[in-house]
């Protein structure tokens, strides 16, 4: 098969005393998500996806929260050694498609930002990656505030 596709989902918990994390960005907010990493749900969806593409497992099978060197890890870390399993199995990546589900912080004004981060990470363009975000109008855990969360649809080929 020279094309696959892979999912990802990530949620985590606002807390306070954290820095929010969200595509390799510390975004200015009273809350941060908790997590043994930076918690950056944008970052963990997208590993998961290309994992799940590409039939290497998920991102806890390769990073466990068990393990010391993952805690306050830099996500981004986690998206360069994801990149490398997927090269190492032959894989390129042609595009990735991530929301942030989240009633605040606004996701806008870092956007850019955070595209640039995922390509550098991964060395692709900033086209190959789209980054969106929206609230749930007030409803749930995120309308709530409580949590804010990221999907990630991804395609890869085989090269």
């Amino acid at each position: 098969m020279k094309f696959r596709s892979g999912q990802g989902l990530d949620v985590h918990k606002l807390v306070a005393g954290r820095p929010l994390v969200l595509g390799g960005v510390t975004i200015p907010f009273d809350r941060g998500l908790a997590g043994h990493s930076d918690a950056d749900v944008l970052v963990h969806a997208v590993c998961d996806a290309l994992l799940g593409a590409a039939a290497l497992g998920d991102i806890g099978q390769h990073f466990p929260d068990s393990d010391p060197a993952y805690r306050d890890i830099d996500s981004l870390v986690l998206l360069a050694e994801t990149g490398t399993l997927l090269a190492d199995a032959g894989y390129a990546i042609g595009n990735i498609d991530a929301v942030v589900i989240a009633q605040a912080p606004k996701i806008a004004p870092y956007r850019s930002q955070m595209q640039q981060n995922l390509a550098r990470t991964l060395r692709i363009e900033p086209g190959q990656v789209s980054i969106k975000a929206t609230t749930t109008e007030g409803l749930g855990m995120f309308g709530r505030e409580e949590g804010i969360g990221a999907l990630s649809t991804v395609l890869i080929e085989k090269v």
